[in-house]
């Protein structure tokens, strides 16, 4: 799937298949997006995802209003672990599958919104 590409700074999600995400002229299985910044990620097994898997966008400033995590092919909730130690630093999360996950990210950073991603893979 090509998404079209809005006038916005920073990473934009290109298109997205089955081998993962096309960002700008990388391709990431699995990914960690700011508005800053795109880089692979080797996420954990989902189950075991914890605070310190993505230190890179807790550490982002100013901190992202929330965290898109992509869930892989289908909808998966976080632990109730994860969600804390996310929201204790004041960031909210909205899980959904990692195509939605990065389809919105094209529409929020096309808003301008400050958000952050982490995305596992499609194929897992």
């Amino acid at each position: 799937m090509r998404m079209d590409r809005e006038k916005t700074d920073g990473p934009m999600i290109a298109a997205i298949g089955r081998a993962g995400f096309k960002v700008d002229d990388g391709y990431y299985t699995a990914l960690l997006i700011t508005p800053e910044r795109a880089d692979g990620w080797t996420p954990p097994p989902f189950a075991a995802l914890a605070a310190s898997d993505i230190d890179a966008i807790l550490g982002l400033s100013p901190a992202p209003e929330f965290l898109l995590l992509g869930t892989g092919t289908q909808l998966r909730q976080p632990s109730a672990a994860f969600r804390r130690a996310v929201e204790a630093r004041g960031i909210g999360i909205e899980a959904m599958d990692s195509r939605a996950a990065a389809r919105a990210w094209a529409v929020l950073r096309g808003e301008g919104r400050w958000i952050a991603g982490a995305l596992y893979p499609l194929e897992q």
